[in-house]
């Protein structure tokens, strides 16, 4: 059975872009616009691994990830954060809210999916 990832990111196109590489490596996708939606999407439905933006509106990528991980279903789904976001500090948030990865924007999808092989659970 295919691993599923979710995406969360407020660009539509750079959705369709990971998810484009995602299905090409065989994985199952589902998209969400914000950090809101995607945790609308956390309904007890498994997911291997997300990747989330940091900045979208209506509720950021580093406030996703630490909600997410007070949720019992997904305290050990492992997140990549992918973002242009270089800064120490942010990336320091991310970690401490739950993030295992950080990606730079503009990213190669071969890096993405090295960095998702990784830590994509069985």
């Amino acid at each position: 059975m295919a691993k599923t990832i979710l995406i969360v990111d407020d660009s539509s196109s750079l959705r369709t872009v990971v998810s484009i590489a995602l299905k090409n490596a065989g994985y199952d996708v589902i998209e969400a616009c914000d950090g809101k939606d995607a945790l609308s999407k956390c309904n007890g439905q498994k997911f291997n691994l997300i990747v989330s933006d940091v900045n979208m509106p209506n509720m950021d990528g580093i406030t996703f990830v630490s909600q997410l991980k007070q949720l019992p279903a997904y305290k050990f789904t492992p997140v990549i954060m992918l973002t242009t976001e270089a800064d120490d500090s942010k990336k320091a948030a991310g970690k401490a809210a739950g993030a295992r990865a950080w990606v730079v924007k503009p990213f190669q999808p071969p890096i993405l999916l090295d960095a998702i092989a990784k830590l994509v659970l069985p």
